[in-house]
């Protein structure tokens, strides 16, 4: 069973018009998720605090965090084509990397019996594509990157964050590429934005070797895509993980207007299957998931309540 933190205060980080990260995206899943069965509790989100801006400071340039938070007061501003601040931002951001921290460390505490070790954070904007100092691909804070290297910092010898968004995490990779400690596995697609995340991207130093990519061809069926996601997962539970953190994009949905990878509600409903196996096997079920993409409105809800009922039957 799992716990959810949603809030409606992730709506006010604003995009413009059209653009396909939009408030509608935390709604839509909040809604869903809410009423799937297998949603044990509900929480709101966090306060951040000074402890926030340390636990960022793990993985970000603080001048860079201090851009953000002048780009915001200043009325906020465009990083990039696809990335913007709005007035709320800044806030909303510090909010959204709080809440995923509050929800791993809550995991950690858990006793085995209690369903705190499965957590779906819905935050935005999302994080994978944060660098140190960029945000990029619309991520301002490295959320799923502070989880971790705030559980490596609490004593964690082995943390395993699993990207399944169908673009590749080149934030996450980047901030833990020379790290021997956190295992950065990502199935995405291949030459898909960012353009990162080729096979031979493992890491360097003593993290070489702790970077997986696995990037499938827009033509990959189902199944073959379900076969190199098991193999993943034998890399994983080799690693022996004590927290599986989960960068949970939903854009490989075959229909998705940004992605798609040929992917049906059935196949999220089984990579949570897959997932919650690993936790149960490796980590005594800490397993926390966050979203990060999937820009269909009308079937995010759907994917992600697919995805959180597969943790649930395995």
């Amino acid at each position: 069973m799992t716990h959810l933190y949603a809030d409606p205060v992730f709506q006010g980080h604003e995009t413009p018009p059209g653009h396909p990260e939009a408030p509608e995206r935390a709604r839509a899943v909040s809604a869903a998720l809410v009423e799937c069965p297998q949603v044990t509790s509900r929480h709101l989100s966090l306060d951040p605090s000074a402890e926030t801006n340390a636990a960022l400071e793990l993985v970000h340039d603080p001048g860079y965090i201090a851009a953000i938070e002048a780009a915001a007061a200043s009325g906020g501003k465009a990083l990039d084509s696809d990335t913007f601040v709005s007035p709320a931002s800044y806030e909303i951001a510090r909010r959204a990397t709080a809440t995923l921290l509050g929800a791993t460390r809550a995991s950690l505490a858990a006793e085995a019996e209690d369903s705190a070790r499965q957590a779906f954070v819905v935050v935005r904007p999302p994080g994978h594509h944060a660098r140190p100092a960029r945000g990029m691909g619309f991520c301002l804070f490295n959320h799923v990157a502070v989880a971790a290297a705030d559980a490596r910092r609490a004593g964690l010898e082995r943390v395993t964050v699993l990207d399944f968004d169908v673009h590749h995490g080149n934030g996450t990779q980047e901030m833990f590429w020379s790290q021997a400690g956190v295992q950065y596995v990502s199935i995405h697609g291949k030459g898909y934005y960012p353009g990162t995340g080729a096979e031979d991207e493992t890491g360097e130093g003593d993290g070489l070797g702790t970077t997986l990519n696995v990037p499938l061809p827009s033509d990959t069926s189902p199944e073959d895509y379900q076969l190199a996601f098991a193999s993943a997962m034998r890399r994983v539970s080799k690693f022996n993980p004590e927290l599986l953190l989960v960068s949970a994009g939903f854009d490989a949905y075959v229909e998705d207007p940004v992605g798609g990878l040929g992917l049906a509600p059935e196949h999220f409903h089984w990579i949570g299957a897959e997932l919650r196996a690993v936790a149960e096997a490796c980590c005594g079920g800490r397993l926390v998931s966050v979203l990060e993409g999937g820009y269909d409105i009308g079937a995010l809800g759907g994917l992600a309540q697919a995805y959180v009922e597969g943790q649930a039957s395995a």
